[in-house]
């Protein structure tokens, strides 16, 4: 992304940071300096009741049969109480405790132990040492790129025990699921507070931290940009894709085991579901290397939001369809099934393409083919902390030039491929496609705003060049 440098002279550095009263070249880029009421009003909105929407779902499946509405009757009815409902909730057990220590010491081995391999012999895949994008302060950290070999590991274990070995059940998960959820809640709290208690006393790159001198929105929204233990431990990337991603899957094959006990197959929803999300997961870990230049990486800083969120919301909110599907087991018709795996590989196609063509750009400078022609492009530039100048190109050609986000097009249909599968009888497995909507969404104007400040007028040319968003013609 960076063709070309320059180094400006101090005196050009207009941007103060709160943390060490020096004034940078930095315009906002990553998480703001300041919090504006609506972003507070946000922050302790989801601080408090995001918790508790996971709690209610996971409870409403246990107690429920998955119905959201029922819970509320019960209440406003008069014919249970909340702590009726609480008492019924089961509670951490040293079992669960055990399984998800064991499972986060594997995962923290598998990531930090044992160099990758697998870009020794799997043509096409980039993996080991590899380089992130540049950051605020104008550090180029190093990153293992080991996901996909940890994948593998893990899922060999699982099947071969499964299989062979029979140590543990393959419902397991499923089994402790609710014990847990306390476990994943009790991470999610310690890594987020032990990341703000590091940001303040020992960052590992302190012009890298951002301080709004508000506790609340410094706990959410991280200060630390690349929170590091040693060389290789980064927290960002870590827990962004292990443990929660590489559960995912294991947690539907866990939900698919759980349907084979109790109803004595496995139905071609719960079959789906666990092609069409296997996908993504594999995607995510093949293309690891590409991930280190995305928003997560490249603008998070490292909080409750990123913390929690992937210890707690994904594995647990994410896979609700599977978890449906155990309670309520559907089968399709062929013709509704192919209709929901081909919109599923669609939308699969177009994320994977529109961010291929995306890599292959930056890659290669501009200097490749897109559709068969030289792809279009708007120049630009943007300053780091330390008074550096980099040029970077935007591209406005292919799924590019469609709209400005289309990868989130593909990404979206995919949603909404694995909450068809459930059928119509009620809406919680709906939930994932609402949510990623509005994530999504948002995301498309928080980068969109980012990057206005990071690029100012040259983003204006280009979204002149690129006028939609998501959907052509329309948004």
């Amino acid at each position: 992304m960076a063709a070309r440098q320059e180094k400006k002279p101090t005196e050009e550095r207009n941007r103060k940071s709160t943390q060490n009263g020096t004034r940078t070249s930095q315009v906002q880029w990553g998480r703001a300096w300041e919090v504006d009421w609506f972003s507070l009003a946000s922050i302790l909105f989801l601080l408090m009741f995001a918790p508790l929407i996971v709690y209610y779902f996971i409870m409403s499946c246990d107690q429920y049969q998955c119905s959201l509405i029922d819970p509320v009757v019960d209440l406003l009815t008069g014919n249970k109480y909340l702590s009726d409902i609480w008492n019924k909730t089961p509670t951490l057990t040293y079992r669960a405790a055990g399984i998800y220590t064991l499972w986060v010491a594997f995962q923290v081995v598998l990531y930090v132990c044992i160099p990758d391999f697998c870009h020794k012999f799997l043509p096409g895949y980039v993996g080991g040492v590899q380089e992130g994008a540049v950051t605020p302060a104008g550090v180029v950290n190093k990153y293992e790129i080991n996901g996909l070999q940890a994948w593998i590991v893990t899922h060999m274990l699982w099947f071969a025990n499964a299989y062979y070995f029979h140590c543990f059940s393959p419902t397991i998960i499923f089994d402790n699921w609710i014990p847990l959820l306390w476990c994943a809640n009790i991470l999610g709290y310690a890594v987020s507070t032990f990341a703000m208690i590091k940001g303040y006393f020992f960052p590992t790159n302190a012009k890298d931290c951002k301080f709004t001198g508000n506790f609340f929105y410094d706990y959410m929204m991280g200060i630390e940009f690349n929170p590091r233990i040693g060389k290789w431990f980064d927290f960002k990337l870590f827990f962004n894709g292990r443990p929660g991603i590489v559960a995912w899957t294991l947690i539907n094959l866990s939900y698919a085991a759980k349907q084979q006990e109790l109803y004595g197959q496995v139905t071609n929803s719960m079959i789906l579901v666990n092609v069409l999300q296997g996908i993504y997961v594999l995607d995510f870990f093949w293309n690891e290397a590409w991930y280190l230049k995305t928003i997560d990486i490249c603008h998070d800083h490292f909080g409750w939001y990123l913390g929690w969120g992937d210890c707690v919301w994904l594995p647990y909110l994410y896979t609700l369809q599977g978890l449906y599907l155990v309670y309520h087991p559907v089968q399709l018709g062929t013709a509704n099934a192919i209709g929901i795996l081909m919109l599923g590989l669609i939308g699969y196609y177009i994320f994977r393409m529109t961010n291929h063509q995306k890599d292959l750009f930056r890659r290669t400078n501009g200097n490749c083919k897109i559709w068969g022609k030289k792809p279009e492009y708007i120049e630009c530039s943007y300053m780091s902390v330390d008074g550096t100048k980099y040029h970077s190109k935007l591209m406005t050609s292919g799924f590019w030039g469609w709209a400005r986000h289309f990868n989130y097009t593909g990404d979206l249909m995919g949603s909404l491929a694995y909450c068809l599968t459930c059928g119509f009888d009620h809406i919680l497995p709906y939930f994932y496609i609402v949510y990623m909507t509005i994530l999504l969404t948002h995301r498309c104007i928080r980068d969109e705003h980012r990057c206005f400040s990071k690029y100012g007028k040259d983003w204006k040319r280009y979204t002149s060049a690129v006028p939609y968003r998501l959907i052509p013609g329309i948004f």
